[in-house]
């Protein structure tokens, strides 16, 4: 007898090998990650899809049995990241806190934010505040991974307790670190917002489509995050399939991507989602970039003496106009810029675009706008003239 319970506990109920528990390992943590980015993120928080009540409160079971987070908590922290991207008033920014701080004690930061009730009276409304919320899920959010445990205990022995660990710190790595961390700090933009999202892989699988978060972050409202066609966004796959099922409804969805949405699923599931469109900040900004710095700096790179191409950091003050930069790179980059004056033309033609493009009311042919396109006009920088017609041929239209 003893024998048998001594082996039980090393081995569990199970008694499988360590390559089943990796399996299992990944099966489970893989659907947390999915659980997190499709109710917790893309339906909770930014309101993009909503789901079956069925599937909604399988979602909240999941979230309260292996991550022990509260919905209203999780939606505010991350409403008020958006409203506040990347400035002192963000909880989780790499740029104010640093990334280290971030990447090690993300979950820290995150425990400090949703402990501020002003906040969540202000960010965390629309959140599910039913009889289980109130009796079970938020005053009793540990019994779901002390359950888990005893579960894992009971499947695999003693081993069972080292998939437990992996499977707390899973959602406090993955999302409170190299997402709220990495994904602001390193990778590429395809938009040119106010903060410094980046999307770190086209290919967004292991985090759920959470990889793509400069997309995110320049479509807040959409519920997919790839844009590009090399894109791919594993959380949008998953809605597709659910909607096919009759289980999730698009609410939004990026502007462009309407038309390829109906072609791959019946309207049926999904009803006319509505478009959502870029900040005339966002998109006048990003044109500027790739339409007329971009260009220009590779006629610079090739006409220049070095012909060497400017660092990815340079790059990337010259999107953003050198926001981010360290009091020395400011001056190296000013001294750059000096040694190219078509460049600091266009920088300088950049910044009082930023300028316009923050005023209430853009998008109205006002005599700022007017006044600027004239100038570049006069620049004699064929690029950004005819940006500049361009631009005030669609000014009516950027709102």
């Amino acid at each position: 007898m003893l024998d048998s319970l001594l082996k039980t506990g090393a081995h569990g109920i199970t008694g499988v090998g360590v390559g089943t528990m990796l399996v299992y390992l990944l099966v489970m943590t893989q659907l947390t990650t999915l659980t997190v980015t499709l109710y917790l993120h893309r339906g909770q928080t930014h309101r993009s899809v909503d789901f079956h009540p069925a599937l909604m409160h399988w979602f909240r079971f999941w979230i309260w049995l292996t991550t022990a987070m509260i919905t209203r908590e999780w939606v505010a922290v991350h409403r008020k990241h958006h409203a506040h991207s990347d400035t002192k008033q963000d909880p989780h920014s790499p740029q104010v806190a640093g990334i280290g701080t971030v990447l090690v004690k993300g979950t820290e930061l995150y425990i400090e934010a949703r402990n501020d009730e002003a906040l969540l009276t202000k960010y965390g409304s629309g959140t599910p505040d039913d009889w289980l919320e109130r009796h079970l899920y938020t005053p009793h959010c540990n019994w779901g991974p002390t359950l888990l445990a005893v579960a894992n205990l009971l499947l695999f022995g003693v081993p069972g307790m080292a998939i437990w660990a992996v499977q707390m710190m899973w959602i406090p790595f993955w999302g409170g670190g190299v997402i709220n961390g990495l994904s602001h700090w390193w990778g590429y933009r395809n938009f040119e917002t106010a903060d410094r999202s980046t999307n770190l892989v086209p290919w967004a699988v292991w985090i759920g489509g959470e990889e793509l978060h400069n997309n995110h972050h320049a479509f807040p409202g959409s519920a997919k995050f790839s844009i590009r066609r090399h894109e791919f966004d594993l959380g949008w796959l998953a809605i597709r399939i659910l909607a096919r099922c009759g289980l999730a409804d698009v609410k939004r969805i990026a502007a462009g991507q309407t038309g390829r949405l109906a072609a791959r699923v019946s309207i049926a599931s999904i009803r006319q989602p509505r478009q959502t469109a870029l900040a005339p900040r966002v998109r006048v900004m990003t044109d500027f970039f790739r339409k007329v710095m971009l260009p220009a700096v590779h006629d610079e790179t090739r006409r220049g003496h070095d012909g060497r191409k400017p660092s990815l950091r340079l790059r990337r003050a010259l999107a953003d106009g050198g926001h981010w930069l360290a009091a020395d790179d400011r001056r190296r980059l000013n001294a750059w810029l000096n040694a190219r004056p078509r460049l600091r033309t266009l920088w300088e033609f950049r910044a009082q675009l930023a300028a316009l493009v923050e005023q209430r009311g853009f998008g109205v042919a006002s005599e700022e706008l007017s006044q600027w396109v004239c100038a570049a006009e006069v620049s004699g920088i064929d690029p950004l003239r005819r940006f500049a017609r361009s631009l005030l041929a669609n000014a009516a239209t950027v709102h």
